[in-house]
């Protein structure tokens, strides 16, 4: 089917002018052209956004180089400065004032590797708590630290209507003896963001010692990060979700937990956390992510700091991620929005302050997949998230057994989000 994108009311409703979205959208790669199907919208951007362009020709670049880090060459002093500008790039990214940045295979083992070593390294017995809304990444790999190290696991449930949990939740489950608690930041299914800082400060004032870590993976493309006004231990981020081709995870660490007894090589320092080199072009392709959101975040701010520029980006893409959340569940004059469809469920509600780019939905009559494969038809890239090992243990609470997930960046449009609805509609009349 041809995809159509009607724009009656993009200048008005974009939070962004149409020039600058425009620039924005010439930065990124297949903004509306999948290379395998053809023209298409793309709310898929919670499986992984789109990628840059300078990221993309900059790891070709530093992937090209056959040398290694640590030799008495030109190239290996190079590649050494790559590696150290993308660390420092990230620490602005993170907002860490201290700490540990390392990289690691997946943003899922960076939090597999936190829970271990804060598992291993905290007082015996007590607990461990997680919550029933996190991704299985930090939810599973708290159930299996509790059961190796023999503590009780207990579990924060959300409250089904927000989609969310707060610190009034997780103070009726953390104990004082809670030895490592875990938070996601925002839910890839639900599409809401926690208060991380006051569920931090709510466990603090339960339990002082307890291993706080943060699973920041979805909300790292929707805002910016501020790992030292949260009082967390471990913070972690996936690139492939922000911006960047699919590589490394990255993890931020407090001073306390980088220096646990972890896997380390014994003549490196106590808190050295990568095992084997680096992969520069990796680094390399942090460093032009973090230096597109400067960019885009000089377009808001006068301010000269990377750090500053950043926090400006990240209220700049809220900003306009919110006008098309709001479009896409109110709708216009001209077609009918997500809440006002008949026969659908939307989780969180339509008035959902905290929802970051996501709208999941369950449609009577009508499973998930199937309803990703007609908004398919329709040139609408889109998700099912169904009940099993990924995201189960959030549907089920919610008495789904699949919801539609349609999820947005900076980078999408007004019209693109009129396109989804005018085709939501057709597959309502036609089935």
């Amino acid at each position: 089917m041809t995809l159509t994108l009607t724009s009656a009311h993009d200048v008005v409703d974009n939070a962004f002018s149409t020039e600058l979205l425009g620039e924005i959208r010439e930065r990124f790669h297949h903004v509306d052209q999948c290379p395998y199907s053809g023209k298409r919208v793309f709310f898929e951007n919670a499986g992984g956004s789109l990628t840059l362009k300078a990221v993309v020709q900059r790891v070709a670049e530093v992937a090209s180089v056959p040398d290694n880090a640590h030799r008495d060459n030109a190239a290996s002093r190079a590649i050494e400065q790559i590696v150290d500008d993308g660390r420092e790039a990230l620490a602005d990214f993170f907002g860490a004032q201290d700490g540990v940045i390392f990289s690691g295979e997946t943003g899922s083992e960076c939090l597999f590797r936190l829970i271990r070593a804060a598992a291993t390294a905290a007082e015996e017995g007590g607990s461990i708590v997680a919550c029933e809304l996190e991704h299985p990444s930090s939810f599973d790999g708290t159930a299996q630290w509790a059961r190796r190290t023999h503590r009780e696991w207990l579990t924060v449930p959300f409250d089904t209507t927000s989609g969310r949990v707060t610190a009034e939740h997780y103070a009726e489950v953390v104990r004082p003896d809670t030895r490592v608690a875990t938070i996601l930041h925002t839910s890839p299914v639900t599409g809401m963001a926690q208060d991380v800082a006051a569920i931090a400060e709510t466990i603090r004032a339960i339990a002082p010692d307890c291993f706080i870590i943060v699973d920041g993976i979805q909300h790292a493309p929707h805002g910016a990060l501020d790992v030292a006004n949260y009082d967390v231990d471990g913070y972690v981020v996936s690139m492939y979700k922000t911006f960047c081709q699919f590589n490394n995870g990255y993890a931020w660490l407090s001073p306390r937990l980088a220096c646990v007894d972890h896997d380390r090589l014994l003549g490196k320092p106590d808190d050295a956390w990568e095992l084997g080199s680096r992969d520069p072009s990796a680094f390399a392709a942090v460093s032009e992510m973090v230096a597109y959101l400067e960019w885009l975040g000089a377009q808001f701010t006068a301010e000269t700091s990377r750090r500053q520029r950043l926090l400006a980006a990240g209220e700049a893409m809220h900003a306009q991620e919110q006008a098309l959340v709001t479009r896409l569940i109110q709708g216009s004059p001209q077609v009918e929005g997500l809440g006002a469809l008949p026969g659908v469920r939307l989780i969180g509600g339509t008035d959902a302050p905290w929802r970051e780019g996501v709208a999941s939905f369950a449609m009577d009559g009508m499973d998930a997949p199937t309803v990703v494969a007609k908004l398919g038809e329709h040139g609408i890239r889109t998700h099912a998230r169904k009940n099993d090992a990924f995201s189960g243990n959030i549907l089920r609470p919610l008495g789904l057994s699949s919801v539609t997930r349609i999820s947005m960046a900076h980078y999408n449009t007004i019209a693109e989000v009129d396109a989804c609805l005018v085709a939501l509609k057709a597959i309502l009349v036609t089935g």
